[in-house]
């Protein structure tokens, strides 16, 4: 999971040292450590995706699931759905240029703005007359329309980045994110985006502090036909503006730069509108291909009727691979992060077996790729799912539960917005825990793992976690500081096997009630992304 890392006052650090089981492991125990063992090896060097180290990995896995009596669920009766991946980034050649009447105006790539990459279209010319809409959001349940007024058809659109304050936390995630807004953009007949640097975005990362770094690689998945996916590739964000090249785009106009900064500034309304400028771009992105794979397992269902609805548990297999040194090791194992999520619908698809009860619907386990990249491996499954899409009912995800310490209540991202979150309850009361609102909000958790894919294709989902509770909130962060994303996040470190295996009993109450109600799962009536993303039971 990509997460930013949490302070943590060194006086804080001794007591989940001690936080380690000492009692003789279960059978049961012994099994789900035994996978966390192998897949944080260090032979594995950090399992990344497109590499070896992901496939021998994976192939694991899909060894697991076939003695777990589980059925191959990939391409062409494997156990793998291929995904190949697109490693981009812009070149330097990038050009934009501004005709205000017969005045044209040159704008200075590094200076007034930067190309940013179009995979899907790796030469993309972008050239119409220029509107600003402000931040670029259309929220009608919040009644706020920025393209209210506003013709945009076949013209270039401008906004500022991220969201006014006020908006709830998980919406203002998801519409902050600038390839959404350009998906406004593209319903309503632009012809590409551009984002221009605001007051936020210049005091976290000044312009000319991001020139050097801003040819970072970037990762997206390719289609069966080779093309890069792109969010919105009718109308792509291919360039971000200075506060340099914003004055020269607004200057002539009956919009004043200085106004719209004083404006977003303040939190009042900014002023919008055509800005009288054409604006003719060209976005040059480099590609590279590499390949990998999703791991999909299947236990049918015993229904005659329900065995043809789906419910996903899901967790990724893949880490951040081999980096730079700490204290002389370069592995970074991801022990904590995902191995253990791995290890955990491993022993979820063994308690079905060991019930001697199938489930009335089919349950697909599924090992993705990729998700360090950018929630790749999910993407790609939810864009071309192996079942019919309209038929899977729910997706369940685990992702990095940090298991250092007695586990006293859940975190469940999503959990609110559907049915889902009041059978994780109920589960979790069996097992002596409560289920608790996230203790961190603006993190944004909800959009930063797996399950968020699926929610973006409509299906109900949640991602089950660890909560604050007891020694909870210290233990995550110590973890979070210390460990995340660091070659100590590794099998020696004091996880609680107790914990561990109660966090898959949860896990597995939970698939068990999905897949044998008689009700599929619904979002909750009116539900924000149930209703964008068209689901079951939000309209």
């Amino acid at each position: 999971m990509l997460r930013r890392l949490l302070l943590l006052p060194l006086l804080l650090l001794a007591p989940f040292a001690a936080q380690a089981q000492v009692a003789p492991l279960t059978p049961e125990q012994t099994e789900l450590k035994s996978t966390v063992q192998f897949l944080s090896a260090d032979s594995m060097r950090g399992r990344e995706a497109g590499t070896r180290d992901f496939d021998v990995a994976a192939d694991f896995m899909a060894s697991q699931y076939m003695a777990a009596g589980l059925k191959p669920g990939g391409a062409n009766g494997s156990w793998f759905q291929p995904v190949s991946l697109v490693s981009y980034r812009p070149t330097r050649d990038g050009t934009m240029a501004l005709t205000r009447g017969k005045t044209l105006i040159p704008m200075a790539y590094g200076k007034d703005f930067l190309s940013s990459p179009v995979p899907s279209s790796p030469e993309f010319k972008a050239s119409g007359q220029v509107v600003f809409v402000g931040y670029g959001i259309v929220y009608p349940e919040g009644k706020r329309d920025d393209y209210k007024g506003l013709d945009v058809r076949g013209k270039v659109v401008a906004f500022l980045p991220g969201v006014p304050k006020g908006f709830p936390t998980e919406v203002a995630a998801h519409l902050g994110d600038d390839d959404q807004k350009a998906r406004f953009a593209a319903a309503r007949g632009a012809v590409g985006v551009v984002t221009i640097e605001s007051n936020q975005t210049h005091e976290d990362y000044a312009f000319d502090r991001i020139v050097p770094y801003w040819a970072y690689e970037r990762t997206t998945w390719a289609s069966p036909d080779g093309k890069a996916f792109d969010v919105s590739p009718a109308a792509p964000v291919f360039a971000y503006v200075s506060w340099a090249g914003a004055e020269k785009l607004f200057a002539g106009s009956k919009i004043k730069w200085a106004d719209v900064l004083a404006a977003d500034k303040k939190g009042a309304k900014i002023p919008t509108g055509a800005l009288g400028v054409t604006m003719d771009a060209v976005s040059k992105t480099r590609n590279r291909f590499t390949k990998s794979h999703n791991v999909v397992a299947v236990l049918e269902g015993s229904d005659p009727v329900l065995k043809d609805q789906y419910v996903i548990l899901s967790a990724h297999l893949d880490h951040v691979g081999v980096g730079e040194a700490v204290g002389g090791d370069s592995i970074y194992n991801g022990a904590m992060d995902n191995a253990v999520g791995s290890a955990s619908i491993l022993q979820v698809a063994r308690m079905f077996q060991r019930s001697g009860k199938r489930p009335r619907r089919t349950i697909i386990f599924l090992s993705l790729t990729a998700e360090e990249k950018g929630l790749i491996g999910s993407s790609y499954y939810a864009h071309n799912p192996t079942v019919p899409k309209e038929k899977i009912v729910a997706d369940v995800n685990l992702d990095m539960p940090i298991l250092t310490y007695a586990v006293e209540d859940l975190v469940v991202q999503g959990g609110e917005r559907s049915s889902i979150g009041p059978v994780v309850a109920q589960v979790a009361a069996g097992e002596g825990l409560k289920v608790v609102p996230d203790p961190t909000p603006e993190e944004n958790f909800f959009v930063r793992s797996d399950h968020y894919s699926f929610v973006q294709s409509g299906i109900p989902s949640v991602s089950i976690d660890t909560g604050p509770g007891g020694p909870g909130a210290a233990a995550q962060k110590y973890f979070l500081d210390n460990n995340y994303h660091k070659p100590s996040d590794q099998i020696d470190l004091p996880f609680n096997w107790d914990s561990a295996a109660k966090f898959v009993r949860i896990n597995y109450g939970v698939a068990r009630i999905i897949a044998d109600a008689d009700q599929r799962p619904s979002w909750n009536k009116g539900d924000f992304f149930g209703v964008l993303f068209d689901g079951y039971g939000a309209k």
